[in-house]
């Protein structure tokens, strides 16, 4: 499905993806000879396209080295954190992982290559997993959460357990709580999947 909400300054290409509730969203960037303006979230024009998530929380991290794999993360209800991700500098490979029990798409994941220049921006419902890996230096992630980062809710699950295709030409580099992370096999997924 494709579509397109116009606003005064925006038009926004929003994008369904095989996995239901993880979108790809397009804003229209306006540009001259100085550079650009893009309204990257507008929480009325979303609302409009039934879009109604409460953000409380923008992150934003920068990985030196080509390589360099975060994830797969997630936050356990009731701290469960939906995402809208965007790379700010660079270019990174943005994965999801489907893990709400019930769901059709149980287990199945999705790759969407963020970057400056494409300017794409991935929705990623809470219930699923998230990762990236970086495709160029100094690679800097922005993303808005729902929730409250939880230490007590946050886990992980192994980058290789997956099936997921990476891209990668080199073993990447990993955090140790990357490292040390459950497989997809021995997870015991918190998640429950409602249609919407």
């Amino acid at each position: 499905m494709f579509a397109v909400f116009k606003g005064y300054f925006q038009v926004m290409k929003l994008r369904e993806t095989d996995i239901p509730d993880v979108l790809i969203l397009e804003p229209a960037r306006f540009g001259d000879e100085r550079g650009f303006f893009s309204e990257s979230w507008n929480a009325q024009r979303m609302a409009d396209a039934g879009l109604t998530y409460d953000f409380v929380q923008d992150n934003h991290s920068m990985s030196t080295e080509v390589g360099t794999l975060r994830g797969l993360h997630f936050q356990s209800p009731p701290f469960a954190q939906a995402k809208l991700v965007r790379c700010g500098r660079g270019v990174l490979f943005d994965v999801v992982v489907d893990v709400r029990k019930g769901s059709p798409t149980y287990g199945k994941w999705l790759g969407v290559e963020l970057s400056f220049e494409n300017g794409l921006q991935l929705m990623v419902p809470d219930g699923c997993l998230h990762g990236f890996v970086t495709r160029t230096p100094d690679t800097e992630i922005i993303y808005k959460v729902t929730a409250h980062y939880d230490r007590d809710s946050d886990g992980a699950i192994r980058w290789d357990s997956c099936g997921i295709d990476w891209h990668l030409s080199d073993t990447p580099k990993l955090s140790e709580k990357d490292e040390a992370a459950q497989t997809l096999a021995e997870f015991d997924s918190p998640f429950e999947w409602t249609a919407r």
